[in-house]
């Protein structure tokens, strides 16, 4: 019964097809492109500014050493090593640091004697500043010049 039953199915398709007339080959579905747009790139004009050229200087080894209310040794060394790649260094105080300018100045003389060192120039004046409370006073500057020999 089994075989008669696979036969009559297979008859019944077969009529059904026939009837209906379905075409034996499955066709896949087609995918329709849609057409692309390629938006170009928009240029936006920006104002253009004319660049100077730019010089570029080299750092300079600074040769003024202030002298501020640090110990005295730190601005022998400071004097110092500036001394070591330049041939003149100048030590600039105001005030009541004139007499820290004038120690390092002989430390660096007396204590270096053997190295050579000497003070090639020295300037003494006033400058005019404006204190806190807006009066002008006169300040006292020092600067003084030390060199290899």
């Amino acid at each position: 019964m089994s075989q008669n039953s696979n036969n009559d199915a297979e008859d019944i398709l077969t009529e059904l097809e026939n009837q209906l007339k379905i075409p034996q080959t499955v066709e896949e579905p087609q995918t329709v492109e849609e057409p692309q747009t390629v938006e170009e790139p928009q240029t936006v004009e920006e104002p253009q500014t004319v660049e100077e050229p730019q010089t570029v200087e080299e750092p300079q080894t600074r040769n003024t050493i202030p002298i501020g209310k640090k110990p005295i040794m730190t601005y022998v060394n400071s004097t110092l090593t500036q001394l070591s790649s330049l041939p003149v260094v100048t030590i600039r105080a105001r005030g009541k640091s004139i007499t820290t300018a004038v120690d390092v100045s002989q430390f660096i003389l007396k204590r270096m004697n053997s190295v050579g060192y000497e003070i090639s120039d020295v300037r003494i004046f006033s400058e005019l500043l404006t204190s806190n409370d807006g009066k002008n006073r006169n300040v006292s500057t020092i600067e003084i010049d030390i060199r290899r020999t």
